[in-house]
């Protein structure tokens, strides 16, 4: 069919399929050169003409291009294909091309070349992106390995469990051993824990995005296991991460020791619900309230003792519900006898699982002595000395050492602007003199003696 065609139909065919048509002697020197492909403005700038075919090729392909000449001229009815990189200059980069060399019956051959750089482009992307893969493949390989050996390293049990089908697909020899099958590998089975406790907590997880925890008992853990569920949705995935503390005996533990600390604490220690109902007491609190067994006040509020009426302990859990600890709030402690006691309260919230606890830290300061309120029973010298036993007297009390307070403290003045002279210091104050001297003996100012 193709050897129907006329001349020019030929020629049409090849500029469509070539970028440059070459035509060269028997001994290779380019007569004429036509370039087909107007965009290549590198193959423009060659000078094809009159220069011999191999002399543009790099040092590499000169050969192959002198043989590829000599073959075409030895067969002249088979086409010949030989791919070279083209070099205009010693300083221009290379061109790769492929020609199809063809001898017409004019004598010559026709050299029918193609750019291949967007081939020689399209491999390197190739090789680019399977480097990329490589690499990254590898980098996988490594996070794998680091992740999994982050999870042996752990004492916690994790699994990772798929939502749709329930089945483990990654898990550690922890989570194994305190599920009671570390003999045999539980990824790919179903997921041992199938309480309705457990699912409660995947439902949850789940429904809310947030992540739940929750105590169980385990086949290997009788103390219970702390199970904190996650879930995770990546894409059309969809995966459970449960962490199973490994922590429970431990914990049970460190609540003997430090139950054996409060028992032996020199402070009162007391530990309530938000509402304020006694669930611990230590031996101090009872001695403190002259309680024989801490069965007399499990179950009963904290202000049956502290403070002077409910105001105190309303107060205090206030604050203690939004997680604001106190210290050193000043209140008295009423003992089954109704004898009350001045004490110090510290306290804070902790929060286990669904409902806080409340500590109570109580120290009995009745009998502490300092500079401010030494052991006899003086007047306060100043308001904030007043002030400071707000909650531990009530108010009557505290407005009857306020006013005794001013009253000393103008009648020192009087005595020291009279130079104590007694006699001028009451007339200044408008007393009598027996009145003044009285006052001196209840206050213990100088001595209540008469002038001479």
């Amino acid at each position: 069919m193709l050897k129907e065609l006329d001349t020019a139909a030929i020629v049409s065919v090849l500029e469509a399929v070539a970028d440059v048509q070459l035509q060269l002697d028997p001994e290779g020197f380019c007569i004429d050169v036509a370039v087909t492909n107007a965009e290549l403005t590198d193959l423009v700038r060659i000078p094809w003409r009159g220069r011999r075919w191999h002399e543009l090729c790099v040092d590499e392909h000169k050969e192959r291009a002198s043989e590829a000449l000599a073959r075409s001229a030895s067969e002249p009815n088979t086409p010949r294909r030989v791919d070279l990189n083209i070099r205009a200059t010693e300083s221009s980069d290379e061109l790769p091309m492929s020609f199809r060399l063809i001898q017409p019956a004019s004598g010559g051959v026709i050299a029918v070349g193609r750019d291949l750089r967007v081939v020689s482009d399209l491999r390197q992307q190739v090789l680019n992106a399977q480097h990329a893969m490589e690499q990254d493949y590898w980098a996988l390989r490594q996070m794998e390995n680091r992740y999994r050996r982050l999870l042996e390293l752990t004492s916690d049990g994790i699994l990772v469990v798929d939502e749709a089908t329930g089945r483990v697909l990654e898990a550690n020899s922890q989570a194994s051993a305190m599920l009671g099958t570390e003999n045999q590998s539980i990824i790919g089975r179903p997921l041992p824990l199938n309480s309705i406790e457990m699912q409660t907590l995947l439902e949850s997880a789940r429904e809310t995005g947030a992540t739940n925890l929750r105590r169980m008992v385990l086949p290997n853990m009788p103390h219970g296991t702390d199970v904190l569920v996650s879930f995770q949705r990546q894409g059309a995935e969809s995966r459970y991460l449960i962490r199973l503390s490994n922590t429970g005996a431990d914990s049970n533990a460190g609540d003997m020791h430090l139950a054996d600390a409060f028992e032996l604490a020199p402070d009162g220690i007391v530990q309530v619900d938000s509402d304020g109902r006694i669930e611990y007491v230590n031996a101090t609190f009872l001695e403190f309230a002259n309680v024989a067994a801490a069965d007399q006040v499990v179950g009963r509020t904290l202000d049956n003792w502290i403070g002077r009426s409910t105001v105190d302990m309303s107060v205090m859990l206030s604050n203690l519900r939004q997680a604001r600890p106190i210290k050193l709030y000043a209140s008295v402690l009423r003992n089954n006898l109704g004898t009350t006691s001045d004490i110090e309260i510290s306290a804070a919230t902790v929060q286990r699982g669904d409902s806080p606890k409340i500590v109570f830290f109580i120290r009995d300061i009745s009998r502490r002595l300092t500079a401010e309120h030494p052991l006899t029973e003086r007047l306060p010298r100043s308001i904030e000395q007043i002030t400071e036993r707000v909650g531990r007297n009530p108010l009557k009390d505290l407005v009857r050492e306020s006013t005794d307070v001013i009253e000393a403290l103008c009648i020192e003045a009087a005595l020291k602007l009279t130079r104590d002279n007694r006699a001028s210091a009451a007339e200044i104050l408008g007393l009598s003199r027996q009145s003044l001297y009285t006052k001196l003996r209840r206050y213990g100012i100088g001595e209540a003696t008469s002038d001479s």
